[in-house]
């Protein structure tokens, strides 16, 4: 993505003020406001959309806005030393990045990518920090969204560190059953962000997929999207 030399992003995939609205009354960090205070918080964003595979920030840039996903999903990643790739997180609607820019100047850690094609509603730094003094839920809600993303990092780490693959595997599954409602599941990041993600590799997550089959604990729809069949036993692997 084009910057200036102020770090804000050119207008090349920029919207105009109805595109903020629609992200402000749309995520959770915001839609609890009122008309007027929507209004306020509404001109101090920019919306810019992104195509699949766009980068929206690199490890290094500095870190001087809140990110919010208002359409589409954004792979949180990190590259190691050797060049390999670590899926940090997958953003989806309402969920954002970039918060650390709150607090003090620092640099992105991290690489931000559409995971599809996405657009994301952007807030720098001052005109966030003169909102959160006006508006104290706001600071509220970041905390607590904040809050839920540690704990589910913590517990990412934790079965990283003491679960099999198989088990991995299975609680990611059970995971995205119960926050779509449904036993029809659909994977929103490819075998490499998934084999990542849970700390193994591609072609072991395949396999695994293929055992659950074998098994009918779960039934492939189509490559991407699966039926769980029988939730207690995978729960229970």
């Amino acid at each position: 993505m084009e910057t200036h030399s102020d770090n804000q992003p050119t207008c090349r995939h920029c919207h105009h003020e109805g595109h903020g609205h629609t992200c402000v009354a749309r995520v959770p960090i915001f839609n609890h406001l009122d008309s007027d205070q929507m209004n306020a918080i509404t001109k101090a964003i920019r919306s810019v959309s992104y195509q699949k595979g766009e980068i929206i920030y690199h490890a290094g840039d500095p870190s001087d806005s809140l990110y919010i996903v208002n359409t589409g999903s954004v792979r949180i990643y990190r590259v190691s030393d050797s060049g390999k790739e670590q899926m940090v997180r997958l953003l989806h609607p309402g969920d954002f990045t970039g918060e650390y820019a709150l607090f003090s100047e620092s640099l992105h850690e991290s690489f931000a990518e559409a995971n599809e094609p996405a657009t994301i509603c952007t807030i720098r730094r001052k005109d966030l920090q003169d909102f959160l003094m006006r508006y104290s839920s706001i600071a509220l809600n970041i905390l607590a969204a904040y809050s839920r993303r540690l704990e589910a990092s913590e517990k990412q780490t934790t079965v990283l560190a003491t679960e099999s693959v198989e088990k991995r595997l299975a609680l990611y599954l059970a995971d995205l059953a119960e926050a779509a409602d449904s036993d029809i599941i659909r994977l929103p990041m490819n075998k490499k962000d998934l084999a990542s993600f849970l700390g193994t590799t591609p072609e072991t997550i395949s396999r695994r997929i293929a055992d659950l089959e074998t098994q009918n604990i779960i039934k492939k729809v189509n490559p991407k999207t699966f039926r769980i069949l029988d939730k207690g036993r995978l729960e229970s692997l």
